[in-house]
């Protein structure tokens, strides 16, 4: 379907990660601060009991998704306590991290403004907030992996020990149940996750490593390895910060030539959220290995022409 593109209509994206994956009527009271906010839609919402994390994809207006943001966040403040938390992925808090994602006629600097505002929301709830990065007013804190050093165990002690450890916003003194919450804006992030034939953990984090940017990886590439309890196999879990100029091809194949080292294959793949059209056609033009047309584009697609 063509869609006419309003000039005027602003609209934003953003993914808040939640630090719970096993309560369904928690997430489910989480998601439904959003759901009852004017002006949003759900796109996605996906949790685990591995990584012990929801992932809430939504859009809206501007002012609309600081709203459902800041709603959202008190509700999980309500819910979560950290301190008996336990999962795979790195996090530093209840509410581990909300990005604020410029999608419809609005600018990277709209978002950082959105971000700040409810930094400053969150620290009157008495949560310390981190800017991450392009809202980063500290260089090292534009990779979110800095800031989660540690972990919510390690953060929790060198918050009130560290200056370096200080927060962007509230109390250098983490909430008693919340943490510590990241906050930001940022461009587009695929997280597309690919699976491997083996129970080895050893072997994804190894592929990880090989394929993470700061270990010689892949630019715009983050990695770790992670055990899937309920599955005979292991992931690789990946966060594309750039699909335009790291394809998400060129992360699986560079995983399949990794992981052969193990004599190990790929056995399937995750999305969590959705991803841009063009990111999935740029894929597939490298695996379609076309000659006419050279490059596939939205213009190839038969639906492009129900409209009319």
């Amino acid at each position: 379907m063509i869609i006419m593109e309003n000039k005027t209509k602003k609209i934003v994206e953003s993914v808040p990660n939640f630090s719970e994956g096993t309560d369904v009527d928690k997430v489910e009271k989480i998601v439904s601060e959003i759901k009852s906010t004017p002006q949003t839609r759900i796109v996605d919402v996906q949790y685990d009991s591995d990584y012990n994390r929801a992932v809430i994809t939504f859009v809206g207006t501007p002012e609309a998704v600081l709203k459902a943001n800041i709603a959202a966040a008190k509700k999980a403040i309500e819910l979560i306590d950290m301190n008996s938390h336990k999962g795979q992925h790195p996090r530093i808090g209840a509410i581990d991290v909300v990005p604020f994602i410029p999608a419809l006629n609005v600018s990277i600097e709209e978002c950082i403004e959105l971000s700040k505002k409810f930094a400053v929301e969150m620290a009157n709830e008495g949560v310390p907030v981190y800017l991450y990065e392009e809202s980063a007013n500290i260089p090292e804190r534009k990779n979110i992996d800095n800031i989660r050093l540690g972990e919510y165990e390690g953060l929790k002690e060198n918050i009130e020990k560290d200056p370096n450890r200080k927060p962007d916003f509230g109390p250098s003194k983490f909430h008693p149940t919340a943490g510590a919450i990241i906050t930001g804006a940022r461009y587009p992030l695929i997280s597309f996750n690919i699976n491997l034939g083996t129970k080895d953990v050893k072997v994804a984090k190894k592929v990880a490593k090989a394929i993470h940017l700061q270990s010689g990886g892949l630019v715009n590439v983050k990695a770790m390895g992670t055990e899937l309890n309920d599955r005979d196999c292991v992931q690789v879990g990946i966060s594309n910060i750039n699909f335009k100029k790291t394809p998400l091809y060129r992360q699986v194949e560079l995983v399949r030539i990794e992981a052969a080292r193990y004599g190990v294959s790929i056995v399937g793949t995750e999305l969590i959220g959705v991803l841009p059209l063009e990111a999935v056609l740029n894929s597939l033009d490298y695996y379609l290995q076309l000659e006419n047309p050279k490059k596939l584009e939205p213009k190839h697609l038969l639906e492009d022409y129900f409209d009319f």
